[in-house]
């Protein structure tokens, strides 16, 4: 079966095409995307602005496009957090469907986490043990853990590298008395579900997932991106904490030239670091394994259970 998955995000619009049958891994087989960075096209009043409706409408309407050109057979839209909590989210799913006639499944950021956690155990598998799972998308931060294929615990923060980076540092070069009132925001917010997490047991396994840990895990010495997805990858904090402070002085610009590091994410980096830095201590990580796999996965393989069970 060719699936397609069109993932609306706080910092990507991804349409990807799979091919996926129960049992399988999926298999990537087109990718369309454009980064609109929604999360910040946010108007005074926390509205997604005209001209970022227009822009979603527009890159929904070419995946339309590209799911009739590559066979699609079953197409999966769903929107995250900058659809979820913009103020005028509601209407900004009934434009999309008025024109476009594709309805936006918005997901809780609890389901993010856990379709999220999803496909961080079927990658590693059950010998990983009690698994914990960090993600930081453009508006949120996931977290989850647990033995099983659902997590015991699924957090979703209100910290995404794109919203702390539109809220709190919005100049070239980070001002440093912003930056010290955001890394106490930061881990204030985390801090608040350590112990439900800790109440589980120490994980046998600690894994992140995301575009922005996959950059600051190569920011940091671990293969790119041509290397494939069966490379093994980590993020330490060592080599985390070494690199905060040389990327609170550095431009944009100067944080585009690093390797892995893309221009579209540049200004995120920082902050991205910041609560991935955070989380870390917090939870008392040394490490974390790279996972390729992330949300869009969780939906695909949710989608495959469910046809596996009706089929069954």
């Amino acid at each position: 079966m060719r699936l397609g998955v069109l993932d609306v995000g706080s910092n990507t619009v991804h349409f990807l095409v799979v091919d996926a049958h129960p049992g399988a891994a999926p298999l990537p087989a087109y990718s369309h995307k454009a980064e609109l960075r929604l999360a910040e096209l946010l108007d005074a009043q926390g509205a997604i602005s005209e001209a970022g409706i227009e822009l979603l409408i527009g890159m929904i309407a070419s995946s339309i496009r590209v799911a009739e050109d590559k066979g699609v057979v079953d197409l999966l839209p769903f929107a995250t957090s900058a659809v979820r909590e913009a103020a005028n989210g509601e209407a900004v799913l009934k434009r999309v469907q008025d024109e476009t006639g594709i309805e936006l499944q918005v997901l809780s950021g609890e389901e993010e986490a856990r379709l999220t956690f999803l496909a961080v155990r079927r990658w590693f598998g059950w010998s990983s043990g009690r698994l914990l799972d960090l993600d930081i998308g453009g508006g949120s931060l996931e977290i989850a853990c647990g033995l099983d294929e659902q997590p015991d615990a699924a957090f979703s923060l209100p910290l995404g590298a794109g919203r702390l980076t539109a809220g709190w540092l919005p100049d070239e070069v980070a001002d440093p008395e912003r930056l010290r009132d955001l890394r106490r925001h930061i881990r204030a917010e985390i801090a608040g579900v350590v112990g439900e997490v800790a109440r589980l047991g120490p994980p046998d396994h600690a894994v992140a997932t995301s575009k922005t840990f996959k950059q600051l895990a190569r920011m940091t010495g671990a293969a790119p991106a041509e290397a494939g997805l069966l490379v093994t990858r980590r993020l330490t904090r060592s080599g985390l904490s070494a690199w905060v402070p040389r990327l609170s002085a550095m431009t944009v610009a100067e944080r585009a030239r690093i390797p892995g590091v893309s221009e579209g994410r540049a200004k995120q980096l920082l902050a991205g670091a910041l609560v991935a830095d955070a989380a870390m201590d917090l939870f008392g990580l040394d490490e974390l394994d790279i996972c390729p796999w992330a949300l869009r996965e969780g939906i695909i393989l949710r989608r495959l259970d469910t046809l596996a069970a009706q089929n069954g």
